[in-house]
């Protein structure tokens, strides 16, 4: 019934000792549940995926959650072959303080490559929304633009950079808004063994942030892999 999709689920145990949270330290044992559905049909792809999170960090209980969506559309027959997309991300903050119930969300082992290669932006009490314009000017050469606005989820908890820092004095400070970033990218295939990409991108930070000392900020990366 699925053809070529993917559907899947998982459990994991997460354990690590002398964790430290804004709100929780101690050891942190975590039970993760994760369901992901993947797929293509009719120019149309898709990846959709959830994670619960339960346990403990010291003596707090742990309940935090990520859901995070992308899907496209390709006019397949049109030159260059322009893919319409759209991503929306959100990871659970912890919204009371001082209370036994930790929200914040762990990322376990996140990659700066799900949003961008710069890594401003941690899976951590977020609201992420990317609309994004890809096209293939030739079967090797891929283009690719974004914009991707964020928000964290509850001003009663800081806004996180990677992996799952807290940046310093946000929080119970400021507003919701985080910042928005531009991003290009080039990926192309030289051979069957040697690729590369370059990729661009220019984060403009929120009142927050800048309140908090931050800035604006700048990532220029290049890429070259040789595989065999």
């Amino acid at each position: 019934m699925l053809g070529t999709n993917e559907l899947s689920a998982y459990y994991s145990r997460y354990e690590l000792d002398d964790a430290h949270y804004l709100d929780a330290s101690g050891n942190e044992r975590r039970n993760i549940f994760d369901t992901r559905f993947a797929g293509a049909q009719n120019n149309w792809d898709w990846d959709l995926e959830a994670m619960g999170q339960t346990g403990d960090v010291g003596t707090k209980e742990v309940r935090a959650w990520a859901a995070g969506a992308r899907a496209g559309y390709t006019f397949a027959n049109e030159r260059w072959k322009p893919r319409v997309g759209m991503q929306v991300d959100a990871a659970s903050g912890d919204r009371h303080p001082g209370d036994n119930v930790l929200g914040t969300f762990n990322p376990l082992f996140p990659s700066g490559y799900y949003f961008a290669l710069a890594g401003y932006t941690g899976y951590v009490n977020l609201i992420h929304i990317k609309p994004s314009l890809t096209v293939k000017p030739t079967d090797k050469l891929t283009l690719m633009g974004a914009v991707g606005l964020q928000w964290r989820l509850t001003d009663m908890d800081a806004i996180y950079v990677q992996p799952n820092n807290p940046v310093p004095d946000t929080a119970q400070q400021g507003n919701r808004w985080s910042g928005v970033y531009g991003q290009t990218r080039a990926d192309n295939v030289f051979d069957a063994n040697l690729t590369g990409a370059v990729e661009f991108v220019q984060y403009e930070v929120g009142e927050t942030i800048q309140r908090a000392g931050g800035h604006s900020s700048t990532y220029l990366g290049v890429e070259l892999k040789y595989a065999w």
